[in-house]
Order: structure tokens, then sequence, then C-alpha cells
């Protein structure tokens, strides 16, 4: 009990130095974004053996060639999602769940979608033990992306395709926002707002995501 005890000192700690040298020292302004990345323990979503560096502001891998993305770029990606709470939000690649438990702080409904079934256990797991409730894990192809639910007022990529997938457009609301690393050897992370037919492009930064692959994996 005393080591347990310990250990959540530990992460508190390192998770609130997180929070003022990588979120707020940088440009992460959302108040309710820093509440959320507060309020979830990213330690529960990696691999016990990275627990020294759950809070590092470096990505992590996960398993099944995946990872979790660093922090910074999780919460910048939430920030520019502009969500105020009722929104119904759509996540591809759900990894161990943990941008989609950020999102589930912010949104009124999220669907995530992971292509690798024994990610998705995990996540979806781990979502319920930390009482999560308003997040569906899928598993399925992110390329499809869920038409049953939509449209969304928010997607979110987080594996980066070399073109955003035409289906996803399709599904995205009036007014409606979609943030996603796009391309190869060279990624930017943009963000594409719709409105009505027109789709407004913007360049945020560049960055490095895994590739968005295709078909659903069984195992």
């Amino acid at each position: 009990m005393i080591d347990e005890i310990k250990k959540k000192e530990i992460m508190e700690s390192l998770r609130e130095r997180m929070i003022k040298e990588h979120l707020i020292g940088r440009d992460i302004t959302d108040r309710n974004v820093l509440k959320a990345m507060n309020e979830i323990p990213r330690e529960l979503f990696i691999p016990e053996k990275y627990l020294i560096d759950a809070y590092g502001d470096h990505p992590l891998p996960i398993g099944h060639g995946q990872t979790i993305s660093q922090p910074y770029i999780v919460a910048l990606m939430t920030q520019l999602a502009e969500l105020t709470g009722d929104e119904k939000v759509l996540e591809i690649g759900c990894g161990s769940g943990y941008q989609a438990a950020i999102l589930s702080k912010l949104a009124s409904k999220v669907y995530t979608i992971e292509r690798i079934e024994a990610l998705a256990k995990r996540a979806r797991s781990t979502l319920d033990s930390l009482r999560i409730s308003n997040v569906e894990v899928i598993h399925g192809d992110g390329y499809n992306g869920h038409e049953k639910e939509a449209p969304f007022d928010a997607i979110i990529l987080t594996a980066a395709p070399e073109t955003i997938p035409q289906k996803l457009l399709s599904q995205l609301n009036n007014n409606g926002r979609l943030i996603a690393p796009v391309g190869d050897s060279i990624q930017e992370l943009v963000k594409i707002t719709r409105s009505g037919n027109q789709f407004h492009r913007e360049t945020i930064t560049y960055v490095r995501f895994v590739p968005m692959l295709k078909g659903a994996i069984n195992n």
C-alpha cells in the first residue's frame, strides 16, 4: 500500500510538471484541455516498463508497432478541435485509448476506431477502469469512418494517411473540424474546417506519426 501511495504521488508530481513545462510552457491555453490532461492518468495507458517516462514529452511504444502520442501533441490536437462540451467526436486510431479519454472530458460522445483488435480490447478495459462511459471503442477500419453515427462535430486522426480519406470529410458536420497528420516521409498536422461543400485547410506544424493503414486485424 505504501508503494502504491508513493507511486501515485510521483505520478501526480510528474503530471503537474508536464502541464506546466510542456503544455502551458508552450501554446496550450485552453483551460478545459489543461484540466482534462490533469485529470487523466497517462501512466494507465502505457506498458508498465515505461512507467518512469509516463509524462515525458515524447511518444511511447504500446505494442503492435503502435505508439501513444506525446502529451503536447495530444493537447494541441484537442485544443484545435475547439470542443465546448456538447459535441459528437470521432477518433481514428484509438491505440491505448489515451486521446479518447482526454476527449471524453470535453465532448458529449466519443467514437474511437482501432484496427488492431488486441489494442481495442485493452483500450476498452482501461477506459472502463476509469469509469469513462461516453466513449465507444470500435474495432474496424478507420478509413471507413463511422457512417452510422455521422455527421461528427470533430474528427481526430492519430495516424497519418497520405491524403485525407474522402469518406471522413463527408462525415464531418457543417462547421466541423478535422485534425490530422498528413503525409508520408514529411508529415504536416492540418486542421480542416467544413463550410457547406467547402473545406478550408490550415497547416499547423510538422509532425511524425505512425502511418494510417487500411483493414482491421483480428488477434
